[in-house]
C-alpha cells in the first residue's frame, strides 16, 4: 500500500499561478472576486491541481498591462 499525503492534489500560489501564466497577485485577486476557487491552510492559500486546469482552459488572461498615455 502506497501512502499519499492529503496536499499531494493541491498547488501554493506560485505554483497555480505559474500553470495559469499569471502572476501571483493576480491569482489572488481572482480568489477575492470569486473566479477562482482556493483553501485556506494555515495562511496560505491552497488550490487544487484540477480546479486549476479547469480554470485554464476557460480563461484568457488580457495581455500589456497598464494604459500608457502618449504625449500629442
Amino acid at each position: 500500500m502506497v501512502s499519499r499525503s492529503v496536499f499531494e492534489d493541491y498547488l501554493g500560489s506560485v505554483e497555480a499561478a505559474r500553470i495559469l501564466g499569471i502572476h501571483p497577485r493576480s491569482l489572488l485577486r481572482l480568489v477575492r472576486r470569486k473566479k477562482v476557487i482556493a483553501q485556506l491552510f494555515a495562511g496560505k492559500y491552497l488550490f487544487h491541481r484540477d480546479e486549476v486546469y479547469r480554470f485554464k482552459e476557460s480563461y484568457d488572461p488580457k495581455q500589456g498591462g497598464k494604459t500608457i498615455w502618449k504625449l500629442l
